[in-house]
């Protein structure tokens, strides 16, 4: 029996034309073990629901595009038998880089013929799933900024990262976390399941996408002339190390700030509420990895 796959093909998603997608997927899919269908989607939510129809009659389901496009399918496939695989199209893919999956498309998609299936961790942000990143303040608020933007890319998130810095100002926030309570002003609060932002960009270097916790990441208000060293030790996966930069694991939490604000999941910008709930689902999420990828 072949396997099922289903590709679901995100057309606008970072930018990029996925136009010649289809052809590649012909040239080096395993035809003899691979029964493939190709779908494009036409507007935001599209890949979710065409996922959601076919969890059940395909095996894998392939998230072609960025994170949003891979969260889109994820939260349509998890808690069931189905797999999702990625071929990353999106302006950070960081889920897809933490899991070893290739950027080169041809190559990609021939790791979708390997099949390498783990079980990994899944994130709710007050009841939305996300399965690489949530946070608040400055990622968050730089989402928002970056969603108005008509290029995307790494170089136009950067810039709007320079831009936006001198200005921004660090929050107050409470936190509860596995009964344990803590008051930290925050210049930016991640919930990281993977240890990557996207662009190899590390947050919290140790993160585990199976070990059934999150990483609460601190990242503590810092003189702005030490932008440049916080961003150098993220590309160098010791942000961990930085007096600026408190990691606290946990299960359950709960996040009080002042004010409802902006928050974003998986990279996708929204407003929440003033108190808002955090929690991991362990290994409920299959997913094809990439040959490189360690536990």
């Amino acid at each position: 029996m072949k396997r099922k796959v289903l590709f679901v093909i995100n057309p606008v998603a970072g930018g990029k034309s996925k136009d010649h997608v289809p052809q590649l997927i012909q040239q080096h899919l395993n035809k003899e073990a691979i029964d493939a269908t190709i779908v494009f989607t036409e507007e935001p939510g599209h890949a979710h629901w065409l996922a959601k129809d076919a969890n059940k009659t395909y095996e894998s389901i392939i998230a072609v595009g960025g994170d949003g496009t891979v969260n889109e399918v994820a939260s349509a496939v998890v808690g069931t038998k189905a797999a999702l695989g990625i071929l990353p199209f999106g302006s950070g893919n960081g889920l897809s880089r933490f899991l070893s999956i290739p950027m080169d498309t041809a190559r990609a998609i021939q790791n979708i013929n390997k099949n390498h299936v783990e079980l990994i961790d899944a994130g709710q942000m007050n009841g939305q799933w996300f399965f690489n990143m949530a946070g608040m303040g400055f990622d968050a608020h730089i989402s928002q900024v970056f969603a108005r933007q008509t290029t995307r890319g790494f170089i136009t998130y950067f810039k709007a990262a320079l831009q936006e810095i001198v200005s921004y100002k660090a929050q107050s926030y409470h936190l509860e976390i596995d009964g344990l309570t803590y008051d930290r002003d925050a210049f930016m609060l991640s919930f990281a399941n993977s240890s990557q932002y996207g662009n190899n960009a590390h947050v919290s270097p140790k993160a585990s996408v199976q070990d059934g916790l999150l990483d609460v990441c601190v990242i503590k208000p810092f003189p702005l002339y030490r932008f440049p060293e916080m961003g150098f030790r993220m590309f160098t996966k010791t942000a961990d190390t930085s007096r600026f930069v408190e990691i606290i694991r946990g299960k359950d939490i709960k996040v009080t700030r002042k004010t409802a604000g902006p928050a974003h999941i998986d990279g996708e910008p929204q407003t929440l509420e003033a108190s808002t709930n955090v929690n991991i689902v362990p290994l409920s999420l299959r997913v094809i990895v990439g040959s490189q990828y360690s536990r």
